[in-house]
């Protein structure tokens, strides 16, 4: 499998489940600027949307979208419990938390990215930031590790995108039982195998 990425983007977050599956995989690092791939190709040939990530498998099937990507590799190693539980409700508890994290709280980051952003909507996206943080603060307060009891690929998502408030100026520090989480998914090896690579740790 390839696994197109752009590093510390939200192409992390399926690159740490790999990671922690432990299967075999390369990167291809995607350079938006002159859009080409490490490896020389067009990347819009590869996914007209232009957006990382992008998962290609053997037989050179291509998927997009992490929520999709996430399960997929959740879904090849049932037996890691990656998913959650293997019943409706829990595959729609995944459903739901990976569906909050990319189209409220990654959605929320994108004008703090953006040059073209006034000050007027930075200050909006920080003030959306931080409400999405008070309600993962929330259901952390009640003493789950994750947000599924155990870890799950929604875990990976969630860390890779609450991380990003290390880059906008917004303390993680002030929502303590998220920056516990946050802790605890850094500290996991494949977590830190993979931000590694990416040039995110020594």
């Amino acid at each position: 499998m390839k696994l197109y990425i752009k590093p510390a983007s939200c192409s992390l977050a399926p690159h740490i489940i790999l990671k922690e599956l432990g299967v075999p995989f390369e990167t291809d690092v995607v350079d938006f600027k002159s859009g080409l791939t490490a490896s020389g190709k067009r990347f819009t040939d590869i996914n007209p949307k232009n957006v990382v990530p992008v998962l290609e498998l053997e037989d050179g099937e291509l998927i997009t979208e992490n929520a999709a990507i996430l399960q997929y590799l959740a879904d090849l190693k049932p037996e890691a419990s990656l998913a959650g539980a293997s019943v409706a409700l829990g595959r729609a508890r995944l459903q739901e938390y990976l569906s909050y994290i990319g189209a409220d709280l990654h959605k929320s980051f994108g004008p703090l990215f953006s040059d073209a952003s006034s000050d007027e909507m930075n200050a909006d996206a920080k003030a959306k930031v931080r409400s999405r943080f008070d309600y993962l603060n929330s259901l952390f307060a009640d003493g789950r590790t994750y947000l599924m009891g155990q870890y799950s690929v929604a875990d990976a998502y969630l860390f890779v995108v609450c991380n990003w408030a290390n880059f906008v100026d917004i303390p993680l520090g002030n929502w303590p039982d998220l920056s516990a989480f946050m802790e605890r998914a850094q500290a996991r090896a494949a977590t830190q195998d993979a931000m590694r690579a990416e040039g995110l740790v020594k």
